[in-house]
């Protein structure tokens, strides 16, 4: 009987994307992880939904999606999240979601791209810690 093969980390399947992928958005997905882990040393990678990069920090903060014209990173609860530099620029209509496309050539704010990803984690972190209680 044959053994299952092990299965890869989301570490290393995000690494994979980004090699196969060898043109800008492969650059581009590298250069927002790079950030994403700056601004949160503790955020876990996943691989999830068929083929997804999702970062993670008591519970998902965002993907890391790729398409032919844009990185696509959506952030899981962004319709919660201030976002004074207005980087959320798709999924605008949802309840919860929202998500920032980029596209070759475009510049990032990282800082503003820092900050919602620890607005993201801290929005997790305090969910987990459940409702406070009157006392």
């Amino acid at each position: 009987m044959k053994k299952p093969a092990a299965a890869k980390s989301g570490s290393a399947m995000i690494d994979a994307r980004i090699k196969e992928l060898g043109d800008w958005r492969g650059t581009m997905l590298a250069r927002v992880r790079k950030i994403i882990h700056e601004a949160d040393p503790e955020i876990v990678e996943e691989w999830k939904y068929m083929g997804t990069p999702i970062f993670e920090h008591a519970g998902p903060v965002c993907t890391g999606e790729t398409y032919k014209k844009v990185v696509k990173l959506t952030f899981a609860r962004g319709a919660s999240l201030k976002d004074p530099k207005k980087l959320f620029n798709s999924s605008l209509d949802g309840n919860v979601r929202r998500a920032i496309d980029i596209t070759e050539g475009a510049e990032i704010d990282e800082k503003a791209l820092k900050d919602l990803v620890r607005g993201a984690v801290a929005l997790n972190l305090a969910s987990k810690a459940g409702p406070k209680r009157s006392t």
